[in-house]
């Protein structure tokens, strides 16, 4: 006899998770096509290391500011019309980036566009407990965020080839960059108004069962949830588990921006490669390997039920390669081996982390403990590349910044693995014919 719990998972995961994949690819880029933009723009309006480091980080306040409010907003009205909305007005002030004119408007235009994408990310992470079992919860996110490392893999050339769009209606080529990669944004907010039903009970691509089987199954572990662990949102928000998955992302985000938005500089200029497309190139390799990473490693942790264990690993074998290839000055592929190890390790982590909020709070609560918990990631977000600009004016190389990001990721991990594995005997009980592993 079919499951039609199973029927709806794998329906759920063919038409949702492509399409949430493509707009987070399309989220990661637009939050970071600044690195390559900076291969020429930096020198054409004059930033120094410690301004461009200012302006890479100060978009994640919007995030700290808005992400939990941004939450609980998306779990009252749905998420169609929400995420609409923040996809709409992101691409908009994404766009505006060709306007640029110096430091003032670079950091103003980054902080908008914080704003404007606030709740983006947190928002698709809870909507992903609105459809799937806690056991498959890491193998869905894995699949998910694969967005992240191919946004780098595929953007990173993508951005090198409109660099060299240079002159074009007398436009600079990191203008034409800007305005390019601004409007996927805007055609996929108004697409998500038809194609993103808030809930199972809304989709009419599922049976009635099938609607009715995923609901039960999803509505149990609610219940069971909050029978263990009942939580006010207003607890869930200061929560001490809450902050201290809030310092476990620091670590893992720090090692994502602090890198992120200065790896091509640091590849062009250890490197020496002169051409820029080549370094776009050398930059997304590790990306592309780290996202078979994700999706393998986020299934492992489904079928192992230890997310903590899942979310430490990476984090501590990351940081240490970036931390011993940092001081190998004289084997500068060595240094870009480093590099390549802490981002496969970065992009390895998020899906069994992103397993662990749910496993105690559901509801309202879980929508405000996830923004907190991505707010607080992305404190990290500000600090990471202005941490990195500040320590290579100071140092005259990114090396000291490195070793930082190293530390902070296996601080991270060993955190992460001090929060112990939550159980996973009721989850999987509850997603029964869901595919659920055996224990």
């Amino acid at each position: 006899m079919i499951d039609p719990t199973s029927t709806a998972v794998r329906k759920a995961m063919r038409r949702l998770v492509p399409l949430m994949a493509v707009c987070y690819f399309v989220a990661y880029l637009d939050r970071t096509n600044l690195a390559v933009a900076a291969l020429t723009m930096n020198a054409e309006l004059g930033l120094t290391a410690t301004a461009y480091g200012f302006g890479a980080g100060v978009l994640f306040l919007g995030y700290v500011l808005l992400d939990a409010p941004s939450n609980l907003i998306m779990h009252r009205v749905g998420a169609r019309r929400w995420m609409a909305r923040i996809m709409i007005v992101w691409g908009v002030v994404a766009a505006c980036g060709a306007t640029i004119s110096g430091e003032v408007s670079f950091f103003v235009l980054r902080f908008l566009l914080g704003v404007a994408e606030a709740g983006f990310f947190p928002g698709m992470i809870l909507y992903l407990t609105y459809w799937f079992p806690a056991a498959r919860r890491a193998t869905v996110t894995g699949l998910f965020m694969v967005a992240v490392p191919l946004s780098t893999a595929i953007g990173a050339p993508l951005g090198g080839l409109l660099l060299k769009l240079e002159g074009l209606a007398g436009l600079s080529g990191w203008r034409w960059l800007y305005l390019i990669e601004g409007a996927p944004a805007f055609v996929l907010g108004i697409a998500l108004l038809w194609l993103l039903p808030d809930r199972p009970a809304k989709a009419k691509w599922l049976t009635a069962d099938e609607r009715g089987a995923i609901e039960d199954v999803l509505a149990r572990e609610q219940a069971e949830t909050e029978r263990a662990n009942p939580m006010p949102v207003r607890r869930a928000l200061v929560h001490g588990r809450t902050l201290a998955l809030g310092l476990v992302y620091f670590g893992i985000a720090f090692g994502l921006y602090g890198l992120g938005f200065w790896m091509p500089q640091i590849i062009k200029s250890s490197l020496l490669i002169k051409d820029n497309l080549s370094v776009t190139l050398l930059t997304a390799a590790p990306y592309a390997v780290g996202a078979v990473a994700m999706v393998w490693w986020g299934r492992s942790c489904d079928r192992s039920g230890r997310s903590a264990t899942y979310t430490m690993l990476p984090m501590v074998l990351g940081g240490l390669a970036l931390v011993v290839t940092a001081f190998l000055t004289g084997a500068p592929w060595l240094g870009y081996a480093g590099l390549c190890a802490c981002a496969v390790g970065v992009m390895a982590s998020f899906p069994a982390f992103w397993a662990m909020p749910a496993t105690f709070v559901s509801g309202a609560a879980a929508a405000a403990a996830i923004g907190v918990i991505n707010s607080i990631g992305n404190v990290s977000g500000f600090l990471g590349p202005y941490w990195v600009g500040w320590m290579s004016g100071l140092f005259g190389s990114a090396q000291w910044g490195l070793v930082t990001i190293g530390l902070v990721m296996i601080a991270g991990g060993i955190l992460a693995r001090a929060l112990g594995n939550p159980t996973r005997r009721t989850a999987m009980a509850a997603a029964g014919g869901a595919g659920s592993p055996s224990s």
